[in-house]
């Protein structure tokens, strides 16, 4: 069973050799063909001269170099595309993930198609990192009702059928589980080890909060509603419809009833505010999202740009 390795890399210059020679340690260990892609994510310290130099020694390889920063979903997509393997593992360039807990997902990944890691001893600071995750963790799981502990974690294998049948968008690669769940997939989480960042900076804050509750507001939408949204957004519509028509019959009636002048009252526009905008811009967000998915989809539009691409000839 091959195996790919997937690691976006955003200005982690002193962590790219150590991070390479563990996971060389422990995949020639394992005895499963493998490869390694690493993903440059536009980094502006002297990361892809490392992984340049790190590719032309090793055929097992792939540098993959964007032009620029698009995000870390965008990164995932990229080695995504361009990965062989039967099962496709995803972690950090920061070495916050071991290396050693790969052997333990590969295993898993023969009986599960998605193979989830739970940093169940996180060495993050908790006001910044811990309390917002164990928030957004368990909002996500009541949302989209597929509970695991820990969607933030990188560190999963997936088969590679599973992704071939999922498009990225967004901070959507954490969500990936909760996406899959429509095909019927098979899901499992493993506590997996988790070490304080040694050298550099993390990338990513509190305000990252935000992206993903919008997307999770709309991996819900796209989970239920996606071919019946008239059953989402329709009974706002409606609702809003007939309050306007209630109040905006009400003034009528007054108007012809008791001869009331109603052309300056609040309450008119009310109603037709009610009618109009409600109706409105929900249709507009259903069109949007649908063309939004028609660009990307139907045109091939990719998430990201190469720049570049450093491998060894690959085998047939």
């Amino acid at each position: 069973m091959k195996v790919s390795i997937v690691i976006p890399i955003f200005n982690e210059e002193e962590n790219i050799n150590l991070l390479y020679e563990r996971i060389k340690f422990v995949m020639d260990n394992t005895k499963n063909p493998y490869e390694i892609i690493f993903v440059d994510d536009g980094s502006k310290d002297n990361s892809l001269n490392i992984l340049k130099k790190i590719q032309e020694n090793d055929e097992k390889i792939i540098v993959i170099s964007l032009r620029k920063n698009f995000g870390q979903t965008s990164a995932f997509a990229a080695g995504f595309d361009y990965a062989t393997g039967d099962v496709i593992i995803t972690m950090d360039g920061d070495l916050q993930n071991d290396p050693d807990d790969i052997p333990k997902l590969i295993e898993l990944s023969k009986e599960y198609d998605i193979v989830s890691g739970w940093r169940k001893n996180r060495k993050d600071p908790f006001i910044s990192r811990r309390l917002p995750s164990i928030i957004a963790n368990w909002l996500i799981s009541k949302v989209t009702g597929v509970k695991l502990h820990d969607y933030g974690c990188s560190l999963k294998a997936y088969r590679r059928d599973v992704l071939q049948n999922i498009n990225l968008y967004g901070e959507m690669h954490r969500f990936i589980p909760a996406v899959a769940s429509q095909y019927g997939v098979k899901i499992t989480e493993v506590e997996t080890k988790h070490h304080p960042r040694k050298y550099g900076k993390s990338k990513y804050g509190i305000s990252r909060t935000f992206k993903v509750i919008l997307d999770l507001i709309m991996i819900k939408f796209f989970q239920s509603f996606f071919s019946k949204p008239l059953r989402a957004f329709g009974p706002i519509g409606l609702a809003s419809f007939f309050a306007g028509l209630i109040i905006s019959l009400k003034l009528t009636f007054e108007k012809f009833y008791y001869h009331k002048d109603i052309g300056g009252r609040p309450l008119l526009i009310l109603g037709v505010m009610l009618i109009i905008v409600g109706v409105q811009m929900l249709a507009m967000g259903i069109l949007g999202e649908y063309l939004v998915r028609i660009y990307y989809e139907t045109q091939k539009k990719p998430i990201y740009y190469i720049r570049e691409i450093y491998t060894s000839k690959r085998e047939n």
